[in-house]
């Protein structure tokens, strides 16, 4: 009797829907007014969203060849376990549940919590209880961490009780977002009251940070908002034809995507200069605010909230899961394998994601982006490095549009990738090296737990 594997059915609109979902999120709608504050020059601030694209586009394409060679679901765990070794496997899974997945969740938490200010003020970033530290390496709790965590224990309870009810919900969303989108574009260029003339209004920046480091650094907030460029990667084993829809899924979604964010920084710019963004977090709010007026921006900033809400509702619905696989594979804590025997669902795996998304709310919306961007950016750079080692092997298909700019593309994403985290270890060492001591701790606990077997599970409890 052969056991059951997955179907190959997912078809190509699907995969680029699944690239286009996950990639629209929490950054787009965050990030603008860090960029407007760090840059001043709208110029570069339109700049470094095509420059983000770019660098996308061409991960995208390097990594539709790793996935062709390598058609099981995963992604860079696949990926690296084959070009280095288990414990690069271990590593990067470990920290895609904290950068990839809790993180985010926090991030995404945190701008639902000031979505939400806009008819809570109590709920506001500035409505600060404590704080220890300074910068992007500082603890604080206030109002939004508080709402924050309690849309993550909402989310939680939901997944623990069932996926079907989550599932129905996490559809219902995602459509409302999508067409929230649609509307305030295309009303935004039809009747908001904007200006053509703040395309030419540069602002005075915050950032004492010399140019070419400072795009380096702002790198990181548009890495976040693109990432999700390789989520097709992890359904590569269930793609219908991989080695022709792989690449088209992946490029597809990735240039709707980077079309769409253009169009939604134009209307950003539109309805306020790069001086009114500065620092805002809730800049659809900001922007809705001041296209529509205050009773309809307030609807769209509920509606974003929504939107928002259901990034949290994605994010823990498949971070959990991703950790319940490798668990299984025994790539990762043997305990997040574990499956609720009435519910159905991975309960502990997502209880550990849930936990460490709330703890890490307790900390700045800049410090949770740089850290996502530096600690995904350095797997992403090795994922693509990779195909120098891989491209030797016997049998291995490669990828035309890789082919024709060989070794162009890899290089094209390597060196921005390398540049961004040179520039993060000297302009933001305390957060970096936070971040370096995460990946450094993933090879530890492989090492100490899960080398030859072990598991967290087995060397904590006595048999």
């Amino acid at each position: 009797m052969t056991s059951a594997t997955l179907a190959r059915q997912i078809s190509l609109s699907a995969a680029v829907a699944l690239v286009v979902s996950n990639m629209v999120g929490t950054g787009i709608f965050t990030t603008p007014g860090f960029l407007a504050r760090d840059l001043g020059e709208p110029g570069l601030y339109f700049s470094i969203w095509l420059v983000g694209g770019l660098i996308a586009m061409i991960g995208a394409l390097c990594y539709a060849e790793l996935g062709i060679n390598f058609p099981s679901s995963g992604g860079e765990y696949v990926f690296l376990t084959q070009a280095y070794g288990p414990v690069w496997g271990f590593m990067t899974g470990w920290t895609s549940f904290l950068a990839g997945f809790a993180a985010p969740a926090a991030a995404t938490a945190l701008a639902f919590a000031d979505y939400t200010s806009t008819f809570f003020p109590a709920f506001s970033q500035s409505a600060i209880y404590w704080r220890i530290g300074s910068g992007v390496f500082s603890v604080q709790c206030g109002g939004a961490q508080v709402l924050a965590c309690a849309a993550l224990g909402a989310v939680t309870v939901a997944n623990l009780f069932g996926v079907q009810r989550a599932a129905a919900v996490q559809k219902l969303l995602t459509g409302l977002k999508l067409a929230v989108i649609g509307a305030f574009l295309v009303l935004g260029f039809t009747v908001g009251s904007g200006s053509v003339g703040n395309f030419t209004l540069a602002a005075l920046r915050d950032s004492t940070v010399p140019l070419p480091g400072q795009f380096a650094i702002s790198l990181f907030y548009v890495y976040v908002s693109y990432s999700g460029w390789n989520a097709a990667t992890y359904v590569a084993e269930e793609l219908e034809d991989p080695v022709r829809n792989l690449p088209r899924a992946l490029a597809l979604g990735t240039a709707l995507v980077t079309v769409l964010f253009l169009l939604l920084n134009l209307a950003f710019v539109y309805a306020a200069p790069l001086g009114a963004m500065k620092g805002v977090v809730a800049i659809g709010s900001l922007a809705a605010t001041r296209l529509f007026g205050a009773p309809l921006g307030g609807l769209f900033s509920a509606l974003i909230a929504i939107a928002l809400l259901a990034m949290i509702q994605a994010l823990m619905t498949v971070g959990p899961r991703v950790a319940y696989a490798m668990a299984r594979n025994g790539a990762f804590f043997r305990v997040a394998a574990r499956v609720d025997p009435q519910w159905r669902t991975p309960a502990p795996a997502i209880l550990m994601q849930a936990l460490t998304a709330m703890l890490l709310t307790f900390t700045t919306l800049p410090g949770l982006f740089f850290f996502i961007g530096f600690t995904l950016n350095f797997f992403s750079v090795l994922s693509v490095a990779s195909l120098f080692r891989f491209r030797g092997r016997p049998g291995w298909k490669r990828l035309k549009p890789v082919s024709w700019l060989w070794p162009l593309l890899p290089v094209g994403f390597i060196l921005p990738g390398v540049w961004m985290t040179l520039f993060g270890l000297t302009l933001e060492p305390r957060m970096a090296l936070g971040a370096c001591l995460l990946i450094g701790g993933g090879a530890y606990l492989y090492d100490r737990f899960l080398k030859g077997g072990r598991t967290w599970q087995t060397s904590s409890t006595a048999n």
